[in-house]
């Protein structure tokens, strides 16, 4: 379907929006409804080193290491659960494992259900197995797995997703010496047009096998940002870039939705509150939970709107208290009891609260998807939809760094606030018009390795 832009948001304003709750919910093929008034737990686990040898023996690892997250949420009582497993490098490679791997899921489930009740739903995520810098992002055999895999896992995952690559090549140069422009080119234009020319094909294998389409996420670039802008201690990266990076990927995954895809989100894109508030999907976060894969600085505010609430990823292994996904899915149950409970008490607003204090000025990059800020950054990106790309990635990242500099709460250090007005000065000085801007990235960025326009269509 072609792409449709989306100019208007979908709440009124930050206040509006709440976990468990999404304007457009989506059901899953056992029963459960994502954003209609529960936040339910996904589980990601990832297999050990050496289990992908064969494909026997990874269709072994998943049993098991799925098995063990079922079997726990029987045994604690929590009613639901999503598994996620995110395609290691072989499952896209060989699109038929991930196919089966999907289906034994999916047996497992339907036991579960008809053994116990239990309602579970699968989402399998292919690997985006092109490297800007080594294929043609649109022309390799790399490009055809990955188009394969989906038509393989579709047919039995109740939703399914990818973490795209378009402009990392860009991002990658731009990123390590602080150059917003580029960072808005490598994520806010190459990453969109990547985006657009693969999820109008995702969209339509989906709607051919009956499958959601989930979303994507800017993992490969504003994930990057962050960890490399790392704790309270590191001065890799300035936090101030990359919460501006992250504007800049709402801008870019939004174009999934556009395209056609429903919902929910995926976990790791730190990005779904402002998501959420322009679209209205039903959002996956990750944020304390996902300490067993990464640390970060939202660890309790990204779950204030959360409809799934994940663990990111753990390799499957055993603990003291049993399996690493046996235990991570009772954590993440145990995580939504506490969120339904307080939906159900009447309490949800004082629990939005308490969960947005306690990190809102932890660091900057929280400050910006705190819903209310989430919903400013969101609004600036709609209002310049209509433009292009570029205007909408631009606008967002300003009225992100505006945010920052505006809440005298938010303490910045001298590098900080000097890496910010820097930024900012250089974003008011770029072109105005997309074509403008593009073809001043086209020289300046020419001599990038591994740049190809052609693999944007530019």
């Amino acid at each position: 379907m072609a792409r449709k832009k989306i100019t208007k948001m979908a709440y009124s304003s930050g206040e509006d929006m709440m976990f468990g709750t999404a304007k457009s919910p989506v059901t899953t093929k056992r029963g459960i409804e994502i954003g209609g008034g529960y936040v339910h737990p996904e589980l990601v686990a990832h297999p050990r080193p050496g289990s992908e040898k064969t494909k026997k023996t990874l269709l072994r690892e998943y049993e098991r290491a799925n098995g063990d997250a079922l079997e726990r949420m029987v045994i604690v009582g929590h009613p639901t659960i999503q598994i996620e497993n995110e395609h290691v490098f072989q499952m896209t490679h060989n699109p038929e494992w991930g196919g089966e791997i999907a289906a034994q899921t999916a047996k497992q489930m339907d036991d579960y259900l008809s053994k116990y009740g239990l309602k579970a739903s699968y989402r399998s995520t292919p690997a985006d197995l092109r490297k800007p810098d080594m294929v043609n992002m649109r022309d390799s055999d790399y490009t055809r797995e990955i188009i394969e895999s989906f038509k393989q896992c579709s047919k039995y995952a109740d939703v399914v997703s990818i973490e795209s690559m378009g402009g990392k090549e860009i991002f990658d140069h731009a990123i390590i010496r602080n150059d917003i422009g580029g960072i808005i080119f490598g994520i806010g234009v190459l990453g969109a047009i990547d985006m657009e020319w693969m999820w109008d094909q995702i969209v339509a294998i989906c709607k051919e096998n009956k499958c959601i389409a989930g979303g994507d996420t800017n993992c490969s670039e504003a994930n990057t940002a962050m960890f490399m802008a790392g704790g309270m201690t590191s001065k890799d990266v300035p936090h101030v870039i990359a919460a501006l990076a992250r504007a800049v990927a709402a801008s870019r995954t939004m174009v999934a939705y556009e395209c056609g895809a429903t919902g929910p989100t995926k976990d790791c894109a730190y990005e779904d509150p402002i998501i959420k508030a322009m679209t209205g999907v039903p959002i996956a976060t990750e944020g304390k939970t996902s300490a067993c894969a990464h640390s970060d600085l939202a660890g309790n505010l990204i779950a204030a709107v959360c409809d799934l609430w994940s663990n990111e990823a753990v390799e499957y292994h055993d603990m003291f208290g049993a399996t690493t996904t046996s235990v991570f899915a009772e954590i993440l149950g145990y995580d939504c009891a506490q969120f339904n409970t307080a939906i159900e008490l009447g309490y949800q607003q004082q629990m939005k609260e308490i969960l947005v204090n306690s990190d809102m000025y932890r660091d900057s990059h929280s400050l910006i998807v705190a819903p209310n800020n989430a919903w400013e950054v969101g609004n600036a990106i709609v209002s310049k939809r209509g433009e292009s790309n570029y205007a909408s990635a631009r606008a967002g990242a300003m009225k992100a760094g505006e945010i920052i500099l505006a809440d005298s709460k938010m303490k910045l250090t001298a590098l900080e606030k000097s890496a910010l007005e820097k930024a900012m000065k250089d974003m008011e000085a770029l072109p105005d018009a997309e074509g403008d801007f593009i073809d001043q990235c086209l020289d300046k960025y020419k001599d990038v390795f591994g740049f190809i326009p052609a693999s944007y269509g530019l």
